[in-house]
């Protein structure tokens, strides 16, 4: 299976570059197994529900990784946070010549960095001198991580709008975005009928904004990423209720946790022919061509339907990736219908 069969054409115009002016403004297609598709407002998702399925959301916190500074010999650089992999180093993507360890760094807040090593693929491990809390550092002077088909620097609605309203737990570099919609009010629409709201914490990590660059996909290695299973979701996923998940995520690590219920990194990579243990029912966005996410969809729907559904979302001029509309599938062998 090669990754140009996960190919489509998508018009430019198409891409999100701002939310909508409502949280829950997006449209929504629904998708049944059958492949017929309705296509209406998010807001109407609670009416979509029967009131016994366990709705699960990524309780990830974005954090406000893209940092501006300047190299001591000169020059501008942006660092973008990764991860804290020691109590004062952290791993950071950077762009720029003559990167190396030793280069000293002049961050925000009179903090310097020091190249440490260079791991590869323009990645660093850098010790940050001056900087006693990373979080907090962050907080006061990094930016939104808009990702970078988002034509523009972020502004002050998107700390907000790429933001969950149930984000939690810090530490990811990039929103679960199908959980952009849901609105609190929306939320208790669902628990009204009768749907349990359960949180799972998988941090967006480096493989969000890695392409895939072999032909074959089975040559594709993930980047780990780490993730948390509540106990209390635990509990629920014994009940044999329908188990609809909001987002690639929440896919991720439901079925990693089937597989490995007792590591806390994943590195699953769900591609067509994989056997879904869990996830019965899946909300999520547009993604990018030939993208890892694109194949996991195509992996729980079926590549033809999911390919007919993306080519009726671009005749309908409906609102790709982050920013965007989403879809809402149904495993055709799942407990849902």
């Amino acid at each position: 299976m090669k990754r140009q069969d996960f190919d489509f054409e998508l018009p430019e115009h198409l891409i999100a570059q701002r939310p909508t002016q409502r949280r829950d403004g997006s449209l929504l297609m629904s998708v049944a197994p059958t492949g017929q598709t309705d296509v209406g407002p998010f807001a109407r998702i609670p009416d979509l529900f029967s009131g016994d399925e366990i709705l699960v959301v990524n309780d990830t916190r974005v954090v406000p990784a893209r940092v501006r500074g300047e190299k001591s010999t000169g020059g501008q650089i942006e660092l973008f946070f990764l991860e804290q992999s020691q109590a004062s180093e952290i791993r950071a993507m950077m762009k720029g010549k003559r990167l190396k360890p030793g280069v000293c760094l002049h961050l925000p807040s009179d903090v310097k960095g020091y190249i440490e090593s260079a791991e590869g693929g323009g990645i660093f491990r850098i010790r940050l001198e001056n900087c006693p809390d990373i979080w907090l550092w962050l907080e006061e002077v990094g930016d939104v991580p808009l990702p970078p088909y988002i034509k523009r620097r972020p502004d002050s609605g998107d700390e907000t709008r790429y933001q969950t309203v149930f984000a939690e737990q810090r530490g990811a570099v990039a929103a679960p975005t199908a959980g952009l919609h849901f609105t609190p009010a929306i939320l208790d629409s669902l628990r009204a009928k009768g749907v349990t709201i359960a949180t799972v914490t998988l941090h967006v990590g480096l493989g969000t904004f890695m392409p895939m660059r072999v032909d074959d996909i089975v040559d594709h290695k993930m980047h780990f990423e780490t993730y948390n299973v509540p106990q209390e979701t635990r509990s629920l996923l014994t009940t044999g209720r329908p188990v609809v998940a909001v987002g690639t995520t929440v896919v991720r690590t439901l079925e990693s946790y089937a597989r490995d219920g007792s590591a806390s990194e994943t590195d699953l990579f769900i591609y067509p022919g994989f056997n879904f243990q869990i996830v019965d029912g899946l909300l999520t966005n547009f993604h990018l061509p030939q993208s890892t996410l694109l194949m996991m969809v195509s992996a729980f729907a079926g590549q033809n339907l999911v390919r007919t559904a993306y080519k009726q979302a671009v005749e309908s001029k409906m609102r790709f990736f982050s920013y965007g509309d989403a879809m809402l599938l149904r495993r055709k062998d799942g407990r849902w219908h």
